[in-house]
């Protein structure tokens, strides 16, 4: 299982996007990424209740504790790697949460114009 590049979407190396609770698809605190990641889990979102209300009434609770995934639930302010997917679904219905560029992978452009990502970047672009 080998990475894909751990470049960011400014093409700077990546940089963490929230180690409690430890995100990513690899669980190493980064939105990393691989093959056998299917959902490119590569946006790092500064979650906002809004959002979690959105994913949860879209069939993905992100709130609630999964104790035997290990997983403690998401509260307002959690960093978390989301699907490029699932983000660019809420930009598109008006509940897009903030993000960190200098966290998000670059593979995240493959799905969401860069324009767009630096808008919602709180930590800004180069």
């Amino acid at each position: 299982m080998s990475k894909i590049s751990g470049k960011n979407i400014f093409g700077e190396k990546l940089k963490p996007c929230c180690m409690n609770p430890k995100t990513g698809f690899l669980r190493d605190g980064y939105c990393n990424t691989n093959e056998m990641d299917q959902g490119s889990h590569v946006v790092c979102a500064i979650v906002t209740e809004k959002f979690l209300d959105y994913t949860k009434s879209q069939g993905n609770d992100l709130s609630t504790p999964v104790p035997e995934y290990e997983f403690p639930g998401l509260k307002e302010g959690d960093g978390w790697c989301l699907c490029a997917n699932r983000w660019l679904e809420a930009y598109r219905d008006g509940f897009a949460p903030p993000i960190k560029g200098h966290s998000t992978h670059e593979k995240a452009l493959l799905y969401i114009p860069k324009n767009i990502l630096e808008e919602f970047s709180v930590d800004g672009s180069i």
